[in-house]
């Protein structure tokens, strides 16, 4: 009781606390310093820090350590900052055409107790979509020159990058300008390779935009804008908004995969010869470790996948063009080629012949959002 007597407390932690003691200058409180007569100046502070965003949707909440939070655990009352969320949500409201939410909300505030002031965390935009890579020689996403780390380089000409550009700068520079963000990233369901077209259907992705101003976009509108920017290179479409627990689903998911592959023989095989060669790799589990072109990138594992049908859509001496359709994961060129051996059964370990692709086009990624 001789301590209750010698805390000094404002009369909203008096009333709250539902004791008798000395009634002071809300600044002096002990407790709050102040912080719970200030919930007005704050809201309107919050609230001219987000103008510029659009936003539907927004939670509060705050911090208490150190010293605030000694004397609170001390006292065993209803935490301050319980107090202080409810009462700056409620406030937030009438000053915010939004409304407060657990659930994903678009705009999160975190006020620190201690040392008074507050942090605003705009949640990202996240975009489904699918795109087709018209060209070749166009990565899926940024590739830092290996040599510079991205510093610039007499290898690189001085771009810091590996390839002048990528399907994720030609989506993600228009997206993160139509929607006024900071950064962008793009999250695909596999990846192409460089030298590799993906036409088809298209591959399922979602672009990651942080800290946007804008949410609230007409996305065939987006469509078109991003299109006009890729200038045939790369083309999006099927858009719709994810949400953030989408991208592990699209990144992880095993879509089959179906491709057109341009293949060279070593010297010239008859079509029977072909064709029995196909039969023995076509519906089969095939064994793949590591492929040595990235290793540098992946670990040295073995995978295993299945091949389902393989079609012989053209033969003509020494070239052929496949259709095949796999699991995800497995390497095409290596299930060709055989990689060493490290590939089995292969079409060169069929046919007895050694092959490789030449070209390499994705047409089919089965499953999406």
């Amino acid at each position: 009781m001789i301590l209750f007597m010698m805390l000094e407390l404002c009369v909203e932690c008096s009333r709250r606390l539902d004791m008798e003691c000395r009634i002071v200058p809300p600044e002096e409180c002990m407790l709050c310093s102040g912080i719970m007569e200030r919930i007005d100046e704050i809201a309107r502070e919050i609230a001219e820090n987000l103008k510029e965003y659009e936003f539907r949707t927004f939670s509060v909440g705050s911090r208490v350590y150190g010293s605030l939070k000694a004397l609170e655990d001390y006292l065993k009352v209803e935490s301050l900052k319980v107090r202080f969320n409810r009462l700056l949500s409620s406030k937030l409201v009438e000053v915010l055409d939004a409304k407060p939410t657990n659930d994903n909300p678009d705009v999160i505030i975190i006020y620190d107790l201690e040392n008074p002031s507050f942090e605003i965390q705009i949640a990202p935009v996240y975009v489904y979509g699918r795109y087709k890579k018209r060209v070749r020689g166009i990565s899926q996403t940024r590739w830092l020159c290996t040599k510079c780390e991205g510093r610039g380089c007499e290898v690189c000409n001085w771009t810091g990058k590996r390839y002048p550009t990528s399907v994720e700068e030609l989506i993600g520079e228009p997206m993160l300008e139509f929607f006024e963000g900071t950064e962008y990233y793009l999250h695909g369901s596999g990846r192409e390779d460089v030298d590799a077209r993906m036409l088809g259907t298209g591959r399922p992705f979602i672009m990651e935009i942080r800290n946007p101003k804008r949410r609230f976009v007409d996305l065939k509108e987006l469509e078109e804008f991003v299109n006009k920017r890729t200038k045939g290179k790369v083309v999006i479409f099927d858009l719709k908004f994810a949400r953030a627990k989408d991208v592990n689903f699209i990144k992880s998911a095993g879509f089959k995969k179906v491709y057109r592959a341009k293949v060279e023989f070593e010297k010239e095989v008859s079509k029977e010869e072909l064709e029995n060669a196909v039969k023995k790799i076509s519906n089969t589990l095939i064994e793949q470790r590591t492929p040595k072109r990235v290793l540098h990138r992946r670990a040295d594992i073995v995978r295993l996948r299945r091949t389902y049908g393989i079609d012989v859509l053209l033969h003509r001496g020494r070239i052929a063009v496949l259709k095949i359709e796999a699991d995800s994961g497995l390497y095409i060129k290596e299930l060709v080629s055989g990689d060493e051996g490290r590939t089995k059964p292969s079409l060169s370990e069929a046919l007895g012949v050694q092959a490789r692709v030449t070209k390499l086009d994705v047409l089919e990624v089965r499953g999406g959002l």
